[in-house]
This record gives structure tokens, sequence and C-alpha cells, in this order.
């Protein structure tokens, strides 16, 4: 890795010029740059109903909130110890439990075991109401809560998303200085989260300083994956989130289902060489209300999105109708061109289809931050 040079002489005026400061390179910065600009960390009380944290989630429009609860009580997710202390003491005020996606929220709804969901809706508010902390560990992503020290590198902090985790707290005035990568025990002050999206949107601020990875076509840098699971566009709402629970995925495609081949509706299918008609994400359900998704637990996919188009979105909701606005792209298209597609629509896949619009594959945000990092290195290297 490139250090950052320190023999510069500091900016000032020499014969009435101005000399500037060496520019520190996107390979040198650190994670404490990515949280400059945010603000406070959005988080729930254990004892927050379901419905509270959906408010929250849609509120904020955030995908995930870290759950906090108080010290001593609770054994974090893992076995983490996530600690908020008092600046000046160094007591412990609250203990982060577990972390709460939408998927969560939508298999606690659906029910994971046993036949067609309740219709009741007694029982739908009896769901609702019940405290956050009792449904972390619904979904594998819960039960995953670390911390990113705030001093490390931008491709170190790339390797840990690069290999699937999604986001992480950073600590602010934290008590481990020179620790990189991420870590189950942490005392901080206070605590800001930093995610996969930081990382790409970031990236893309320096796009100059990474112009020659940007304009390669994405299968030629190895960033498509080939593997692709979905549903068809019969497959039920309950069993969609079912399924997208059992495998831990937060969003998968839908594909056209065909005549030709017995097809097991209630399980996820190969969507490979497949039609793609829409995309079905847990995280665009944040704005749906309970009630309607209730009783649209037994309808397809692709009927329940088009009926959700129908309901006036709040605008700073950030929702959209992904049945209509398919994000894909092709085997060829530069990897710039996919980074934008995923900023700008704010996603965090992006499909992959051929000129007849059949499924090849899909790119997701720890491809994108996995090549990025191998070429930074290897212009480290040269």
């Amino acid at each position: 890795m490139q250090a950052t040079r320190t023999d510069q002489k500091p900016a000032g005026t020499r014969g009435g010029a101005t000399t500037a400061q060496p520019k520190i390179k996107l390979r040198d910065k650190k994670v404490k740059d990515l949280i400059i600009d945010q603000k406070r960390l959005v988080e729930v009380p254990y004892t927050a109903s379901l419905s509270d944290t959906m408010n929250a989630l849609l509120a904020n429009r955030v995908v995930a909130v870290p759950v906090a609860a108080p010290p001593g009580h609770w054994i974090g997710a893992g076995g983490s110890m996530i600690l908020e202390s008092d600046k000046q003491t160094g007591a412990a005020r609250k203990h982060y439990i577990g972390m709460i996606t939408m998927l969560d929220v939508l298999a606690h709804i659906a029910g994971n075991h046993g036949g067609p969901a309740e219709e009741d809706g007694g029982e739908l508010d009896r769901k609702m109401k019940v405290p956050v902390s009792s449904i972390i560990g619904q979904c594998v992503e819960s039960l995953s809560l670390w911390t990113l020290n705030a001093n490390t590198d931008i491709t170190d902090c790339m390797e840990v998303f690069s290999k699937g985790i999604h986001r992480a707290l950073v600590p602010v005035d934290g008590h481990t200085e020179n620790v990189a990568g991420v870590e189950l025990v942490e005392s901080a002050s206070s605590y800001r989260m930093v995610t996969q999206m930081d990382l790409v949107k970031f990236s893309k601020a320096h796009e100059n300083e990474i112009r020659g990875v940007l304009d390669f076509p994405i299968r030629e840098l190895g960033a498509v994956c080939g593997i692709v699971f979905g549903v068809s566009n019969k497959t039920k709402v309950i069993d969609a989130i079912k399924c997208m629970n059992s495998a831990s995925l937060n969003t998968v495609p839908i594909v056209e289902s065909t005549e030709d081949v017995e097809e097991d509706r209630g399980e996820l299918i190969n969507g490979k060489d497949r039609k793609l008609v829409g995309t079905f994400s847990a995280t665009d359900l944040r704005g749906c209300p309970i009630p309607l998704l209730q009783r649209c637990l037994q309808m397809n996919v692709v009927d329940f999105i088009n009926r959700l188009s129908g309901i006036p979105l709040h605008e700073a909701s950030g929702l959209r109708n992904s049945t209509k606005e398919l994000i894909s792209c092709r085997p060829e298209s530069l990897l710039g061109e996919v980074v934008d597609m995923v900023v700008n629509n704010h996603v965090h896949r992006v499909w992959v289809v051929d000129e007849s619009g059949l499924l090849v594959g899909l790119i997701s945000l720890t491809d994108i931050i996995r090549v990025t990092r191998v070429w930074l290195l290897s212009e480290a290297v040269d």
C-alpha cells in the first residue's frame, strides 16, 4: 500500500504564489473520511415495537438499524460487546445487541413455518406490537454486528466489505486506535454507521483516481456473479419472503415462469437464462402499509408489486416500482456505468442480462468493491 508522502513542504507562499498541500489519494484515505458528513447514528431501543421500527426505517431512509439496550442484561449479536459509554467517566450507557433489517420484519409478519399466513387483523396487530428485541435473529444478518475502526485504511475497509459484510458501526472517540478490520468488542461515546453503499459513493466521488478500473467492462473484470437465484412471476408473496429469509437474500429477481418445467413455487429457482420481468426487494416494501401486505401475502409477486404502484408513496421514502423500473446492464457494460446505476437508483445490485433480456447474472456492491480494491492494490504495486 502506498503511504502518504511526508517530505512535502507545508502550504504557504513563495514569490507571491501559493503552494498547495499534496493531495491524499483514495487508497490513503481512512474510514473516518467516510463518516465526516454523517449525522448521529439512527437506532431503536429494545422496547420499540415492530411498527415503530418500520417507521424509523422509512423516515430515515435506511435499510437497517441497530437495537440498543441497557448494559449488563443482554448477550450481543454474535457474542459482541459494543457499548456506548460516557465520554467523561467511561461508564457504559448502552449495549447494541443486534441489527434489524426489513427482511426481519417481513419474516416475522409472514411467519417462517406452518401453512398460510393468518389473515386476521387482530393477529397482525399483535405481531406489530411485539418488541423489536424479540425478533433479532429472524435473519442471519441480524446476528452480525461489527465495529470498524475509524483509522482503518480504505483498502482494508474494502477488503472487509468485499467479503459480504454489509455495514459496520464506527466508534467516535473509541479506545482502540490501532486495530484494523472489524471487531466484536468496542466502547465509545458515540458511533456512526458505514455501509457498502457509503464506500461505493465515496469511491465514485474520487472517480478520476479510479478511472482505470471504471472504464473496464464488468465481464473482463470478473465482476459478474453467474449464480443467481430468484422466484417466478407466479410465486406467492409469502413464499418469496420465506425463500429470501432462508437464503439470507434481501432482493431476488422475478423471472418469467415456464410451462416446460415443473417448478416448486415455494423454493428459489435458478434464474440464469430466464426472462427477467421484475425485482422483489424487502427494502422496497418499507413503504407498504402493513394491512395491505397482510392481505396480499397470498398474491403472486408481480400482481402485488403492481398493486403497490397504485399507492401514493411519499417521495421522501425513496421507494420505486421495482417491476417497471428494472435496473439492468449488459456483460459488456463498463464498471463506471454500473456504479452510476447503483448510486443514482440507490440499489445494492444490478441484474446482468443479454441482448434478449435473459438473465446472465448479477453484479452487487460486494463485487464492485472487490474489483475496485484489486485494481487499487495493483496500482500501488506498479
